[in-house]
C-alpha cells in the first residue's frame, strides 16, 4: 500500500487533490512551477520542494496534475530518471489520447509502471476529495495507486487495462460537460432577450428531468457575474481541442463540438483568461 506521494502541479485542482490526500494520512511532497502556489500547502503538512526532481524521490505514487501534455512530458522527462523501480506514475491531468500514448511511452522507456487517470469534477470536489477517477492501467499497478485514488475521489470507475481508456471516457464525459454549459449559457441568453428574467429559466426546469445540478451552479454563477476559476475557461479551450482530436480519429461528426470550441475560445479572448468557463455566457449576450 502507498504511504508517500508526490503531487507535481498544484494549481487549480492540484491543490485541493494535495489535502484530500494529506487528510487520508499520507506522506506528501508537493511541487509547482510557480513555487508560491504550492507554499500554502505546508501549512496542511506537505512538505514543499523546489524541485521536482527531489519530489520524487523514494515515494510510493507520483501525481501529476498539470495543464497539458507538453507540460507534464517536460516536467516528467526529468524526473523520471529520480523515480524508485516499484513507484507507480498516476496521470491525471487532461492530456487527450495523443498525449497519454506519448506519456505513457516515456514511462515505459524508464522501466516506470503508468496509471492513465484523467479525474472528473472541479475545484471543490477536488478540495473535497469528491472527484471521480477515470482509470486506465494494467490491474498488476492497482492496488499500489487505489488508495491515492480514494483519497482524491468518491469513487474510481476502471475504464480498461490500457493507456488511454480512463481519457477514452473522460473525454466523452467532458464533451458533456462542455455541451451542458454553453447550452445553459444560451438558454438564460434566450429568456433575457426575449424580456424575461433569465433566472426564470433556471427556476422552471428545477427539479424536473431536463435539470442538472451543473447546470443550475453554471447557470447561477453566470447571472451573479461571478466567474472565480473552478474549471477554468483556458481548459475548456484546451478539452474542447482534445475532443475534436479524438473525434477525428473515430469519424464522427463534430460539428457541435467545433461550434463549441469556437464560443469557449472567443469568450477567452473576451475576458482576462484566467476565469471560469461560465463566462462562456458572453458570447452568448452578444
Amino acid at each position: 500500500m502507498a504511504k508517500t506521494v508526490a503531487l507535481l502541479g498544484t494549481g487549480l485542482m492540484g491543490a485541493g487533490m494535495a489535502r484530500s490526500v494529506l487528510r487520508a494520512g499520507f506522506d506528501v511532497v508537493v511541487w509547482n512551477r510557480t513555487a508560491a502556489r504550492a507554499r500554502p500547502l505546508a501549512d496542511d503538512g506537505a512538505t514543499v520542494v523546489e524541485q521536482p526532481s527531489r519530489a520524487v524521490e523514494g515515494v510510493d505514487v507520483v501525481v501529476t496534475m498539470l495543464f497539458d501534455a507538453d507540460a507534464t512530458a517536460e516536467v516528467m522527462a526529468g524526473v523520471l530518471p529520480s523515480m524508485g523501480g516499484d513507484a507507480v506514475w498516476a496521470q491525471c491531468g487532461t492530456v487527450g489520447l495523443d498525449g497519454t500514448r506519448r506519456l505513457a511511452e516515456l514511462a515505459r522507456e524508464h522501466g516506470v509502471g503508468f496509471v492513465d487517470s484523467p479525474v472528473l469534477g472541479t475545484r471543490q470536489p477536488a478540495e473535497n476529495g469528491q472527484l471521480v477517477v477515470l482509470a486506465g492501467g494494467p490491474v498488476a499497478l492497482r492496488d499500489a495507486v487505489v488508495p491515492v485514488f480514494d483519497a482524491i475521489g468518491s469513487r474510481t470507475v476502471w475504464a480498461g487495462e490500457r493507456p488511454g481508456d480512463g481519457h477514452r471516457l473522460k473525454l466523452a464525459a467532458n464533451a458533456w460537460v462542455l455541451s451542458i454549459t454553453a447550452a445553459t449559457a444560451q438558454s438564460l441568453a434566450l429568456a433575457r432577450g426575449l424580456g424575461l428574467d433569465p433566472a426564470s429559466f433556471l427556476d422552471v426546469i428545477s427539479g424536473t428531468a431536463t435539470d442538472s445540478a451543473y447546470a443550475q451552479l453554471k447557470g447561477r454563477a453566470m447571472l451573479s457575474g461571478d466567474l472565480a476559476p473552478s474549471f477554468g475557461i483556458d481548459g475548456a479551450v484546451k478539452d474542447s481541442e482534445l475532443i475534436l482530436a479524438a473525434m477525428r480519429g473515430t469519424g464522427a461528426d463534430d460539428r457541435l463540438m467545433r461550434a463549441l470550441n469556437e464560443q469557449y475560445r472567443e469568450a477567452a479572448a473576451l475576458g482576462d483568461g484566467v476565469e471560469d468557463m461560465a463566462a462562456v455566457i458572453r458570447v452568448h449576450r452578444g
